[in-house]
């Protein structure tokens, strides 16, 4: 197969879904927004609890994550809706979204007489959207066009052996049709910057992939003590692992062999295909905010004790390390990779997971969308995060 059928938007990327999405500026719009998807079961609503009391570095990126999530290509059209006291304007964000050609409309409760009429409003806005968005058909498009958003949570102590390797064996598939792949989490790169660095593709890539990824070790230090570098999440240590660095050498196989190709700060858009470095926390539901803004229509989410968080507008693909968990949260996962420990080869489970990311490209819906996962986003702060 030489690509799949996507939607092709007025700015050149493709979608691989076709939502017609709820954007609130502030988490005071939410109870608004929540009554927009009580009204249209087929719209994408996004909560999330920021919005205002933001400054300097802090405004910039959620401002950016905000834009840029309404940029994704998995969406059609978007309805911002904003109270109009905060500090992040609902028409700032919409002017942002509307430079990728894409319909976009925003709304101010304290300007449209408060919640109930705003979210009227905004139903005869969405239903037009959606009436636009049925006459979008997929069309072909082709590997190349996909960006690969990869994460993990929950790791184990198998992680690193068996759903890792088997995500980075179809992370150099997807290199090599040109597509583009955006590894996170810098707190899970602890320890690795000697590795990644050397498959830099310059030296400024290879300064900055050690600057971030120091820049993380000493946060760790700096908030955790001296024995930060053995501090990692009650469920991993459960799991067998021992240090953050073991963690770390697991975490970055999922991103394949391929060279490192730039460094993006999180929620930006990366300017150059294949392997992207992008500066973010290790908090799986911050990291796949991140990803998405980032462009990303897909997350290959990696686990071993169990994490069924999706995201509203970007499909994630769950792949589970072993057997024992997928027994158990049979219904959350969309790979069991366990299977490697049990006689089947890394070629046929990482033929597996190609096969789901394909099947999801052209619309198969996956475990977290069936289960209504996607949750209350959250937006890195800026803070540090672990």
């Amino acid at each position: 197969m030489s690509g799949f059928l996507g939607y092709l938007r007025p700015d050149g990327q493709v979608g691989i879904r076709n939502h017609v999405l709820v954007l609130p500026t502030v988490s005071c719009a939410n109870g608004t927004v929540n009554m927009i998807r009580e009204s249209l079961k087929n719209i994408t609503a996004i909560f999330h609890c920021h919005g205002c009391g933001r400054a300097g570095k802090d405004f910039e990126i959620h401002m950016r994550t905000l834009v840029n999530i309404g940029k994704n290509p998995n969406v059609f059209a978007v309805c911002v809706i904003g109270l109009g006291c905060e500090v992040i304007k609902a028409d700032w964000i919409a002017s942002g979204i509307s430079e990728s050609g894409k319909p976009v409309k925003a709304l101010e409760i304290q300007r449209n007489g408060g919640s109930r009429n705003t979210a009227k409003k905004a139903i005869s806005i969405c239903k037009e959207f959606l009436e636009l968005a049925k006459k979008e058909n997929r069309v072909p498009a082709k590997f190349a066009d996909i960006t690969l958003g990869l994460e993990c949570g929950g790791s184990d102590g198998f992680s690193g052996i068996t759903a890792n390797p088997a995500v980075g064996v179809v992370s150099d598939w997807l290199i090599s049709k040109g597509g583009t792949l955006i590894l996170t989490e810098s707190t899970e790169m602890i320890g690795t910057a000697h590795i990644l660095s050397r498959r830099a593709v310059n030296a400024a890539v290879a300064c900055r992939v050690e600057n971030v990824i120091v820049e993380a070790e000493e946060r760790a230090k700096n908030i955790l003590g001296p024995m930060a570098s053995m501090v990692i999440a009650p469920g991993n240590m459960d799991g067998g692992m021992t240090t953050i660095q073991e963690k770390s050498l697991g975490c970055i196989t999922k991103a394949g062999s391929a060279p490192v190709e730039d460094v993006v700060d999180y929620g930006m858009h990366p300017s150059k295909k294949g392997l992207i470095i992008m500066d973010g926390p290790g908090y799986d539901t911050e990291s796949m905010a991140g990803l998405a803004a980032a462009g990303a229509q897909v997350i290959i989410f990696t686990t071993g004790r169990g994490t069924p968080a999706g995201f509203p507008c970007v499909p994630v693909i769950k792949i589970v390390s072993n057997s024992r968990t997928f027994g158990e949260m049979e219904g959350d996962f969309d790979v069991n990779a366990g299977t490697l420990l049990e006689g089947e080869t890394l070629e046929d489970v990482s033929k597996r997971i190609k096969g789901k990311l394909i099947s999801v490209l052209n619309g198969e819906k996956t475990r977290a969308e069936q289960n209504s996962q996607e949750g209350v986003i959250c937006l890195y702060t800026g803070l540090p995060s672990f």
